[in-house]
């Protein structure tokens, strides 16, 4: 029997309780009222599990401190997994068919609007420092920014690095574009791009406005050099490479041939970048250049504390897509793996989100620029695709609701790196359907929920088949643009691209054995039609198969 005192001690605890939610609830909603202020880090080819809090040994202070004290979004996904067209995803909302960006060699920004415009005209200061790598190679200021310190196309990490001798003994430097002004290089980027970005935040603004500012940073993109401090960090770590990597027929099975054929070849981790340097020691030295991007976070916080508005300042740290470090026998990015589409995603925003939690929702690149136009009051264009991630972020909706959307996944063929071909892919309640174009190869279907490192393909399996059938369906009809058509763009070719392979590494792969069959066979047409049931009934017992007309 409950004592009458207890039931009301009961009854006081629980209302103490709903007054502390619904003073967490009212702060939240006057944070929200206010502007904020706005700083985005973007790293390159930064793979999502490469920060310390997810990987031991790794140092990642401050990036670990936004974790800490703000939300990681571990399922944090881009649309197409490759530098131009990731960040013509982020700063237009629109998908690559939409935006065209869809290559990293002639991307053109015709008629594209990238939201910082918007911004200005709610009243914001905005400045852009480091790499842009769109717009035919110029580094030429963009409309939307009040300051502009960027470079063509990759960059390099030191002044003289990819001049001749003669022109290092003249003086020759490489040089950045500082609001039109052709200025020479005086030090490590990523050192270089955040003394700017910090001389802005605490010089160059106006503080009665509130500002956007976008850390576009070069690292860690390959090849990946650490600065001289950090040239021996790491040198006793042990380095973790993918179980994947195996060349083995275990590994390979359900593979396709692509795949299995890339292995050799520039981005493949028996001839990575056409080299013979281990991918241990290639692995170091990128966790090695990470080591200035996570200084360059601290510097940053540190100004604004500094300024006494980090309270006020949202901090989002991504990546433009993913990394693989031997997953499947490749490296780089492009394909439609989990390493590829997958990128670190943590945000620091007080008063508004929640401290130290991890967030399952489904965060697409198409979804940062609404959410950043949302945190500014300014109302999301009708041409942007994405969503802002604010409702899911504040736990107004959960993350399951949040995830009934489905994730659709577009990459073309670049003739300079014909390695990868046409890739599009769509998950939906973690399973991945994925399917390329102009290949004669296999399809790929995994179910992520039993099987993360999509080692099986369950393509072929009678229990898929309905599924199969419906993702690919989806994905069809997903795939429209603006138009509402199906087209996959390319641009023009001007040389065989980056085709060799290691004289002494392995030879082409060879197809499927089921796909090797007698000739006549009764069965021999019924790959033309539409797969059901009663097709797959066919195949099995051997017989032809003609759909039925209604």
């Amino acid at each position: 029997m409950v004592m009458p005192n207890m039931k009301l001690r009961t009854l006081a605890l629980a209302a103490t309780a709903l007054m502390a939610l619904s003073t967490t609830a009212r702060a939240a909603d006057k944070a929200a009222d206010r502007p904020r202020n706005i700083v985005f880090v973007l790293v390159d080819d930064l793979r999502f599990d490469a920060m310390g809090f997810l990987t031991p040994g790794l140092k990642t202070p401050n990036i670990d401190y936004l974790a800490k004290n703000g939300v990681y979004f571990r399922n944090a996904v881009v649309t197409s997994s490759l530098c131009s067209p990731s960040r013509a995803t982020i700063l237009t909302g629109q998908s690559p068919r939409n935006h065209r960006v869809i290559d990293n060699n002639n991307s053109s920004e015709e008629g594209l609007i990238f939201f910082p415009s918007y911004l200005q005209k709610a009243g914001y200061q905005t400045g852009f420092f480091g790499k842009w790598h769109m717009g035919n190679d110029t580094d030429a200021p963009r409309p939307g920014f009040d300051r502009w310190v960027s470079f063509k196309g990759q960059g390099t990490y030191f002044p003289t690095q990819g001049l001749p001798p003669a022109a290092i003994a003249a003086g020759k430097r490489q040089t950045l574009n500082v609001d039109g002004q052709r200025v020479d290089r005086a030090g490590y980027i990523t050192d270089e791009l955040t003394d700017y970005a910090v001389d802005w935040l605490e010089k160059g603004r106006d503080p009665t406005k509130p500002f956007f500012l976008y850390l576009s940073h070069k690292a860690v993109h390959s090849d990946a050099e650490p600065p001289e401090r950090y040239k021996t960090q790491y040198k006793d770590l042990d380095i973790k490479l993918p179980a994947s990597l195996a060349n083995t027929p275990e590994n390979n099975q359900g593979k396709p041939l692509w795949v299995q054929n890339q292995r050799n070849s520039w981005h493949g981790a028996d001839f990575p970048y056409h080299t013979d340097k281990p991918l241990t020691e290639m692995v170091r030295d990128y966790y090695r250049t990470l080591s200035p991007v996570d200084e360059s976070l601290g510097r940053i916080m540190a100004s604004l504390r500094k300024q006494k508005i980090d309270k006020d300042t949202v901090i989002v740290f991504y990546s433009d897509n993913g990394y693989l470090i031997g997953d499947h026998g490749l490296i780089d990015k492009r394909n439609a793996y989990e390493p590829s589409v997958r990128v670190p995603m943590v945000v620091l925003a007080p008063d508004l989100l929640p401290k130290g939690t991890t967030n399952d929702a489904v965060v697409r690149n198409l979804d940062l620029a609404p959410t950043f136009l949302e945190l500014a009051h300014v109302e999301k264009p009708v041409q942007m695709e994405g969503q802002s991630i604010l409702p899911v972020a504040q736990g107004k909706i959960s993350a399951q609701d949040w995830n009934k959307q489905d994730f659709v996944y577009e990459y073309y063929w670049e003739w300079s790196f014909p390695q990868t071909p046409t890739t599009f892919a769509i998950e939906r309640n973690r399973v991945k359907y994925i399917q390329y174009h102009g290949v004669w190869d296999i399809e790929e279907l995994y179910d992520l929920n039993k099987d993360p490192d999509e080692m099986h393909n369950l393509i072929d399996d009678p229990a898929y088949l309905q599924t199969k059938i419906e993702l690919r369906h989806s994905l069809f009809t997903q795939l429209t643009n603006k138009g509402n058509d199906h087209v996959v763009p390319f641009t023009e070719k001007t040389s065989s691209g980056l085709v060799n392979r290691d004289q002494s590494g392995r030879r082409a792969a060879d197809f499927p054995a089921n796909w090797y069959v007698k000739p006549n066979l009764p069965t021999k047409m019924n790959g033309l039609f539409p797969d059901s049931e009663a097709k797959a009934k066919a195949d099995a017992e051997g017989r032809a198969y003609f759909p039925q007309r209604h």
